[in-house]
């Protein structure tokens, strides 16, 4: 198993456990976000950037968590996250029980340099050109 790997498996534990604040130690100073599709999509660069995003997402939400399924290690800087999303919009009371989501997550010198969410797993596969 490589560091970069452990390195995930550790932040995406945090999450599970609901801790979103530990990523950001390990976040590229201008780290590139992008929410492919979903309730926000957008693309951001920089720390503040991403925390700011995810702090309007969860500022949204209630009783929002993650249930990883699997890590799948792709090649020496990207690993790929196959998960659940679940929770409530706030506003609206609109359950969020998600489709079978991944994020893709890029990791260079023990730093986070880009992060891709989907919510769709088949489309992170699809665009990865990667069998469903």
């Amino acid at each position: 198993m490589s560091e970069n790997l452990d390195l995930v498996r550790s932040i995406y534990a945090d999450l599970e456990r609901g801790d979103s604040s530990r990523w950001v130690e390990f976040a590229d100073p201008e780290i590139q976000a992008v929410n492919v599709e979903g309730l926000m999509p957008v693309r951001s660069t920089g720390v503040g950037a991403a925390e700011a995003r995810l702090r309007d997402f969860m500022a949204a939400s209630e009783d929002f968590h993650i249930e990883v399924e699997e890590y799948r290690e792709l090649d020496d800087e990207r690993v790929l996250v196959f998960m659940r999303r679940s929770g409530r919009g706030k506003a609206s009371g609109v359950e969020l029980q998600g489709p079978r989501g991944a994020d893709l997550v890029h990791v260079c010198n023990g730093r986070i340099t880009k992060l891709i969410w989907c919510w769709h797993r088949d489309r992170a596969l699809a665009d990865l050109g990667l069998e469903t």
